[in-house]
């Protein structure tokens, strides 16, 4: 993706947007910063993005970041068209609402199984019966994703033999499946990037637990039948020598041709979509100013104003029943 029209940078779901840059420098203008490539300069509004990848060759004064700090933009380092996540900057919200929310919901037993079904329902173009326990809709799930390996296999004319490789054995492992990891890990950026632009933990996952990618893992599921899978099938037909590099410009191309990045967002949104008592959120608009402390937390409001002294309201509770005494 160059650097052209502005209008025409895409919307990582209804007003939030996202712009992504390559082989470029980012410096301060004024209060926005600008791109300089081959092209020219670009001028860019940076208060009006909510996310900002850098992708190779990239560089940028420390000015540019500072700028994108205060306007509230989000910044990631990543790969080539986006497919990888390699680290971020301060996001475009100082709330914390998002990620209360999901936190509640992974760690209370009844909201999380919610989730859960809800995730494995996004899978499956038929509905799920509420009578199906959990153990039933997982292999409910490995029969979805055998039935497509198979389906691949066949139509590319491609052996499948299942899931077989190791990290330090790299090249034992045949082609397809090498070109399956190099996939996922390019699926697994793009959903990183979106997880934590939005406000939310990639490590509280709700299917997947125990590592730091948990919910990375989870959204990411929602496309491997549609775009991991096939990629690394035809990738591997095609039998060109370095295969890892050809399944990620596909899935490259795919991300962006079929605006996955936009989708992704939609789709955290609505798997997370169970109500929840709203009690924990903190007080105060602390969008508005970076200085302005949150709630601090109570067992029975959820959350009392913070920034405020307390010691002052004991004073005034003792010179009342000193009052009262006398």
């Amino acid at each position: 993706m160059s650097i052209r029209d502005l209008h025409e940078i895409p919307k990582l779901r209804d007003g939030l947007s996202y712009l992504y840059v390559e082989r470029c420098k980012i410096d301060q203008e004024a209060k926005a910063i600008a791109i300089h490539d081959a092209q020219g300069k670009i001028p860019v509004p940076c208060a009006s993005l909510t996310l900002l990848m850098l992708g190779p060759g990239t560089h940028i004064t420390h000015a540019a970041i500072k700028t994108l700090g205060e306007n509230g933009c989000l910044v990631v380092w990543c790969g080539e068209g986006g497919v990888r996540f390699y680290a971020q900057g301060a996001g475009e919200t100082r709330s914390a609402i998002r990620l209360i929310k999901q936190a509640k919901l992974s760690s209370d037993p009844e909201l999380r199984i919610k989730v859960v079904r809800r995730l494995y329902q996004m899978r499956f173009k038929e509905s799920l019966p509420e009578t199906l326990t959990l153990q039933q809709i997982r292999g409910k799930e490995g029969i979805r994703v055998r039935e497509v390996y198979a389906k691949m296999s066949r139509e590319t004319g491609v052996d499948w033999t299942g899931r077989s490789y190791k990290s330090s054995n790299w090249f034992e492992a045949d082609p397809v499946n090498r070109a399956l990891s190099s996939a996922n890990s390019c699926l697994y950026g793009l959903c990183h990037a979106a997880i934590v632009s939005l406000g939310y933990s990639q490590a509280l996952g709700f299917i997947h637990t125990g590592k730091q990618l948990s919910f990375v893992y989870d959204i990411a599921d929602l496309y491997k039948t549609e775009v991991t899978i096939p990629a690394a099938f035809k990738a591997a037909a095609i039998g060109i020598g370095n295969i890892e590099r050809e399944v990620r410009i596909a899935c490259r191309d795919y991300f962006r041709e079929s605006r996955l990045l936009e989708r992704i967002a939609d789709n955290i949104e609505d798997a997370l979509n169970v109500p929840i008592e709203e009690s924990q959120i903190p007080l105060g608009n602390v969008d508005e100013d970076g200085a302005i402390p949150g709630g601090i937390w109570d067992p029975d409001s959820g959350a009392v104003q913070g920034g405020h002294n307390y010691a002052y309201d004991i004073e005034e509770e003792v010179n009342e029943r000193d009052s009262d005494d006398s």
